[in-house]
């Protein structure tokens, strides 16, 4: 690795190899080069004569060997990235040279490998958030029974289990995935339009046959495994496909910021807690520290995910007429980090999720210091049913509650609520008694059987359809 310039922490500590393959120079003009053989293959199967057989044969043969060395220094020469790898691409197929590029623009190249290289980034994204659903289906599925202390504002609240809390990040990325395949069923190619979309070199080509003309983006769309091509466009494909990308990035950042905050707060109450390795250490001062590293940094990449995606939007919303250069530095970056930072971010849920660690009896705990206050509706209901007056019980339970709060916030005492219940005649209630309704589970709800029905009827059949992407794993590089 060079010490003496910059690199990407995305592709140093975050993104995977696979994603780092997938914006890699290498698939990018492998891509470039795939094209022209298609775009070749293409013009003379509707009759162009002058492109031969052997001329293809010869484009096919040097499809992956980019002499990059070639076309760097043409690049010098001619300021222009696609003419310098046309030339460097006929320097190694001498017979098919004058043929490469033939009736294209740059966006031929440039904007078709553009959209088939965040398909298949997508693909990768895909894969790791269908696996990321399964690990927490897993979770929600083993603690649904688990009560433990809800949050309304991260104010104590009615209980829910440990469970249908999981199912809420579910949710969320069931709600990106469907996005995502959404999104995945709408991607076109552009084809080959030409300078200004009007595919005018195309009628010079083909002597004004529009028939044939009609068939060429069909064509090399199946060629590259698509199954159509965007009907209009200027210059390039509609930087709006870039926006809708990116928001769906920007989706699945949003999700995974909202989890880690949730592991992040329940870290700090001891509840659940995050992978820790055995020799990982939490703070160079203080050694006692475990702290949430991984979840602070999807928090972190998922704040880049989601800020980068008016990158697109502004480059879209500001596009002049069939074509400007302005998209052109922003896009390089834009896109290529977005994907590899939410690549990055799904690499870490992934390993968060697969080592989460329930302190079940720290949640119990917790739970239990905060249940009487839960339970004074339920007590003041079986009062009622033995004959006392709702509203007279209701202002006593009221005033003790206060007093009980006024000892565990003012003189850090422990809950006695269920004793100064037991000392009031009003109730009727032995201290027994009352610590026989205060069963966690009786105040849960349906949290276990909703566990169950969203599991089995949403999410199971999602994963059962999508079985062949499921086994990714997280890797935490440092």
């Amino acid at each position: 690795m060079a010490t003496d310039s910059y690199s990407s922490p995305l592709s140093e500590r975050y993104a995977s190899k696979e994603m780092q393959y997938v914006f890699s120079q290498d698939m990018k003009f492998r891509t470039w080069r795939r094209l022209w053989i298609a775009l070749a293959e293409t013009e003379k199967e509707l009759g162009l004569e002058a492109i031969t057989d052997e001329m293809i044969d010869e484009l096919k043969a040097n499809k992956d060997d980019i002499n990059y060395d070639v076309a760097r220094e043409r690049e010098k020469e001619v300021r222009h990235d696609v003419m310098s790898h046309v030339y460097a691409y006929g320097v190694q197929c001498p017979k098919a040279k004058g043929i490469i590029h033939l009736g294209a623009t740059s966006c031929y190249v440039g904007d078709n490998t553009d959209i088939i290289v965040m398909a298949e980034a997508l693909k990768v994204i895909r894969r790791k958030l269908v696996s990321a659903i399964d690990e927490l289906a897993k979770f929600a599925d083993k603690y649904k029974d688990l009560p433990t202390l809800a949050f309304t504002h991260f104010q104590p609240a009615q209980p829910t289990t440990v469970g249908k809390r999981a199912t809420l990040w579910i949710n969320e990325f069931m709600m990106d995935l469907e996005d995502l395949e959404y999104l995945q069923g709408t991607l076109k190619l552009l084809g080959s339009k030409g300078t200004t979309g009007t595919q005018a070199s195309f009628l010079e080509l083909f002597h004004g046959d529009h028939e044939t003309i009609d068939k060429i983006d069909p064509m090399i769309a199946k060629k590259m495994g698509f199954e159509s091509c965007y009907p209009v466009s200027g210059q390039t494909y509609s930087r709006k496909v870039d926006t809708r990308v990116c928001n769906v990035l920007a989706g699945i950042a949003a999700s995974a910021h909202k989890m880690s905050n949730d592991i992040r707060l329940l870290q700090h109450l001891k509840e659940v807690e995050e992978p820790f390795e055995k020799k990982q250490i939490g703070s160079s001062a203080m050694a006692y520290k475990r702290n949430p590293m991984r979840s602070e940094r999807i928090a972190s990449l998922s704040r880049y995910v989601i800020i980068d995606a008016l990158n697109p939007a502004i480059t879209s919303a500001t596009q002049w007429f069939e074509r400007t250069l302005d998209d052109s530095a922003n896009k390089r970056i834009s896109i290529a980090e977005g994907f590899l930072a939410t690549d990055g971010i799904l690499e870490l849920v992934l390993n968060v999720v697969d080592g989460l660690v329930v302190n079940d009896k720290v949640i119990t705990k917790h739970l239990m210091s905060e249940l009487p206050f839960m339970a004074t509706e339920n007590i003041m209901m079986d009062c009622v049913n033995a004959g006392g007056d709702r509203q007279e019980l209701h202002e006593e339970i009221r005033k003790l509650s206060m007093e009980a709060g006024k000892h565990v916030k003012q003189e850090g005492l422990d809950n006695d609520l269920l004793d100064l219940i037991a000392e009031d005649e009003m109730f009727g209630l032995t201290k027994d008694e009352l610590l026989a309704k205060m069963k966690p589970a009786d105040y849960v709800g349906r949290s276990p059987r909703q566990v169950e029905v969203y599991l089995k009827d949403f999410v199971n059949p999602v994963l059962e359809a999508r079985k062949d992407l499921l086994g990714a794993r997280g890797e935490v590089k440092v």
